[in-house]
Formats: structure tokens, sequence, C-alpha cells
């Protein structure tokens, strides 16, 4: 049986780097659809067919749409096992590696959209993330525990996070703390991290 086609909608400068550096980590073919801002092109009738928000990442594999970064991850990651970025089913790691995925969408991305456009919070006991300070406090105490999220190898979960801080901290929306920035790095070091950083830039114009 033919292996269905794995088609990435992306933009180097969009949240979809982070879909780009997991898909060159497990080492799969695929295939990328450069999505111009400028030209309107998330907004096309062909595009909202897919993604119905008009985002990025958009993954198209086979007859699968996959939208959201964190669902993508968690796709890939299991579809691919061979590469090891997830933990398998009965592995005890598979909670928290499922944890810090859902962190991201759920509680840190909301809380950051919330303090980089200076919302007020809400009341504590309503709000389904609590609130910024205490998001960032708690991603600073986990990976202030070892290399990774998960201990000392990495995971699909440490490339989202990793190429999100990135972004996050160099916008000034997280702070440049010396935990966070050594996890930025070590993430960034990554082979694949690296490799995928240059094809993007080999998209952009000179």
């Amino acid at each position: 049986m033919t292996t269905p086609a794995l088609t990435l909608h992306h933009n180097p400068k969009s949240r979809s780097a982070g879909a780009r550096a997991l898909l060159e980590a497990l080492g799969v073919d695929y295939e990328v659809k450069l999505v111009d801002f400028a030209a309107g092109e998330t907004r096309t009738p062909e595009f909202l067919a897919l993604n119905p928000l008009g985002k990025l990442p958009t993954l198209v594999h086979g007859d699968a749409v996959i939208t959201e970064q964190v669902a993508i991850t968690i796709y890939l990651a299991d579809r691919f096992p061979a590469a090891g970025l997830a933990p398998a089913f009965d592995d005890p790691q598979r909670g928290p590696y499922l944890r810090w995925l859902a962190f991201y969408g759920a509680c840190f991305e909301p809380a950051l959209m919330d303090h980089a456009f200076k919302r007020e919070p809400i009341d504590p006991t309503t709000s389904p993330y609590r609130d910024y300070d205490t998001v960032i406090a708690a991603l600073i105490a986990q990976l202030a525990r070892a290399d990774y999220l998960l201990g000392d190898t990495l995971t699909a979960a440490d490339i989202l996070w990793g190429i999100g801080l990135r972004w996050t901290t160099d916008f000034g929306i997280v702070p440049k703390d010396p935990v966070i920035m050594a996890y930025v790095d070590r993430v960034g070091a990554h082979p694949a991290v690296i490799r995928a950083g240059e094809l993007d830039a080999a998209m952009l114009p000179q």
C-alpha cells in the first residue's frame, strides 16, 4: 500500500515553523506549500476549505486534514513512532507528555495573548489558565528539573515548546529567564531544528 503524501501548508514566519522542524526530526518525506500572507492566501476559498480559521500550520495527510499545533504534534509523533519522539501509550511518561502539550494550547497561548494585548486578568477561579504569571512560573519550574520537559530525552513536545519559546522571547512576550533561554538553546541545537531553519531561510526573499 502506498503511504499517503504529507503536505504542510507553511510560512516560515508563522506557528508552522514548529511543524516543519518536527517533520524534519521524524525523517519523513513531506511537501511544503508556501502560503503567502501578503497575497492573502490564507483567505482564499481553497485554503478556507481546508482550515476555516485561515491559520497555519495546516497539515494534509492523504484525505486527513489536521490543524492546530498541538494536534499536529500528537498526530505526527504517533503516526511515525520509529523516530521515538513520543512516549508509547503504555509508557508512564505518556501522561506528562500529553499534559505539557495540552498546557501549551490551553494555558500558555491564551495567557500569552492576554498578556501581549494587556488584557485585564479575570478571576483566577474562572480563568482556564489562572493567570499569566502562574503559567510562566509553572513552565520555568518544569524546565528547571531537567534538560527537557520529560527528563533527559527530547520529545515532540520539546520541539513545539522550544520553537514557540524562541519566538515569544524574541518578541518580548515571555521573559528571557535563564532557564527558558537555556532550554531554547538546547532545542535549537537539535540537527532537525537547525535544518528546518535553513530550509525556511531559503524560502524567504533575499
